[in-house]
This record gives structure tokens, C-alpha cells and sequence, in this order.
């Protein structure tokens, strides 16, 4: 996996230094609908829910403490820190990984790797490259609009709830910071790096002879491990964080 992750950023690194290398625009865009694009539904959809459900599970217990407008900064530092970035990540390992992992292992066991080999095309550079960059870039415009729609609903919650709109877009204002926001962007390019590359990776690790089982149990363990990775990269992340002073 690590020499699939080095020969990948080797491409694209030639792809922007070197003209004769470059990789298709074409093919980027059209990963990058494919992948993103198609997704904003889903991701809208749970994330405005979770928005609504988290402050009203919070409200009772802050209210007893006159605190019930804190469920503004409450939702707004869980949206940019932490649900945004994670549940947009675990939203497309089911909808991209699972795509991206199945589409490679068909092409391997209909051969057509082989085909692009026999082409003197490398499979990495055609394949892998515009997959996992149109990966990284969707999860994290992904998790900024997911970020947006959480506080959105935390809003219509808390309108509900009885809560000024103009205290909830201050306490909103104030709780959101530059460091807390590139923070959640950080995660989000990490996680997609980690769904595109092992999505990747176990597409083409599939075997020709393996046929549609093979790319069953490649699609399979591409959502499980994609999950696990980005919850354990997720956990590194916010020791950092903490340790560094950066989520204060």
C-alpha cells in the first residue's frame, strides 16, 4: 500500500511539474462528480439531521443551568472539529470506496489492466491518480458543506426551542475560529487520502481469477477498513490537536 501511496504521489507530483506527464483534467472532473458530486444528497441529508438531533439531546441538561444557548457553540465546534470531516469521510467510504474498489476489480478480472500494461500506459498514473485526488478534494468540500448544514440545523432546532437566531449566529461566530476550521479541513483530506488509497489498493489487488467474488470481498473490506482507518486517524488527530494547544 505504501509503494501504491509513493508511486501515486510521484505521478502526481510529475503530473504538475511536468508538462509531457500531466494526467487528464478530463478524467479528474469526471471522478470528482462521480465520487463528490453525486454524494451531496446523503451527506446533506445526515448531517442536517444530526445538526437537529444534537442540540435537542443537549438542551434539558444545559437549560437546567440557564446555559441553553450554548448548545450554539456545542453544535457549532462538533460540526467544524469532528462530525463534519468524520461522518462526510464515513459517508463516502460506503459510497465511493466501495465504487472506486469494485469498478478496479472488475477491470482486473476482465484483464483490462493488462491491456493498459501491454499499451505501455501505467495503470497507477490512468487509474489510481484521478481517483484518489478527485478523492481528497470531494471530502473536503464535502465536509465544508456538511459543516454549513449542521449548523443550519442546530439553527432550526434551536429556533424551536425558543433560542434567538441572532444569539445562536453570535455564539456560532464566536465558536467558530480559523485554527478549529483548517483543523477539520486537515482531517477531511486525510480521510480521503485514506479512502482513495485503500480503495485502491484493494481493487487492484483483486485476482483474475477470483472473479465477482473476489470484487465482492474487495468491496467489502474496502468499507471496513476505510471505516477503521478513519476512525483511528481521527483519534491520532485529536490527541495532536489537544497536545499542541489547537482545540482550546
Amino acid at each position: 500500500m505504501f509503494l501504491l501511496l509513493s508511486t501515486t504521489l510521484s505521478h502526481i507530483f510529475k503530473g504538475f511539474f511536468l508538462p509531457g506527464a500531466s494526467f487528464k483534467q478530463e478524467a479528474l472532473l469526471f471522478q470528482m462528480v462521480r465520487v463528490g458530486v453525486r454524494a451531496i444528497p446523503i451527506v446533506v441529508l445526515i448531517e442536517l439531521a444530526i445538526g437537529m438531533i444534537l442540540p435537542l439531546q443537549m438542551f434539558n441538561q444545559l437549560d437546567q443551568f440557564g446555559q441553553a444557548d450554548q448548545i450554539a457553540t456545542i453544535n457549532a465546534i462538533a460540526a467544524f472539529r469532528e462530525l463534519g470531516p468524520l461522518m462526510t469521510a464515513i459517508v463516502l467510504s460506503g459510497f465511493a470506496g466501495a465504487s472506486i474498489a469494485a469498478e478496479l476489480g472488475t477491470m482486473v478480472t476482465a484483464e483490462e489492466i493488462e491491456a493498459l500494461e501491454s499499451l505501455a500506459l501505467n495503470p497507477v498514473r490512468f487509474l489510481v491518480v484521478p481517483r484518489l485526488m478527485a478523492t481528497v478534494i470531494m471530502t473536503v468540500m464535502l465536509s465544508v458543506i456538511a459543516d454549513v448544514v449542521m449548523v443550519a440545523g442546530g439553527w432550526l432546532t434551536a429556533i424551536r426551542l425558543g433560542i434567538d437566531s441572532d444569539v445562536y449566529y453570535q455564539l456560532t461566530r464566536e465558536a467558530v475560529n480559523v485554527t478549529g476550521f483548517m483543523t477539520g479541513l486537515i482531517k477531511a483530506g486525510v480521510f480521503g487520502l485514506l479512502i482513495g488509497l485503500i480503495a485502491c489498493y484493494l481493487g487492484l489487488a483483486v485476482k483474475p481469477w477470483q472473479g465477482s467474488e473476489g470484487v465482492g470481498r474487495a468491496t467489502t473490506n474496502t468499507v471496513v477498513y476505510c471505516i477503521v482507518a478513519i476512525i483511528g486517524a481521527d483519534a491520532v488527530f485529536t490527541v495532536i490537536f489537544y497536545s499542541y494547544g489547537l482545540f482550546t
